[in-house]
């Protein structure tokens, strides 16, 4: 489940999943109609959250770090 002290009221959880310690969660906005991916490394309490474009929610939500860093290049 996705940590509630980041996820807004009014946002939907769309998918979640967690392994090895990180946690990625797949959001939408219905006020806003956005989408987004939250990342969190429960390890080291990073977290990051990325905003996505509809017909990439799915490819983001599978791939976080890959979407992370081609933001970060833009």
């Amino acid at each position: 489940m996705a940590d509630r002290r980041w996820v807004e009221m009014g946002r939907r959880e769309l998918a979640h999943r967690s392994a090895d310690g990180v946690e990625v969660t797949l959001l939408w906005d219905p006020a806003a109609d956005t989408i987004s991916v939250q990342v969190i490394e429960r390890d080291t309490d990073a977290r990051f959250e990325l905003p996505v474009a509809r017909d990439q929610a799915l490819n983001a939500f599978n791939h976080p770090y890959a979407y992370a860093a081609l933001a970060t290049a833009a």
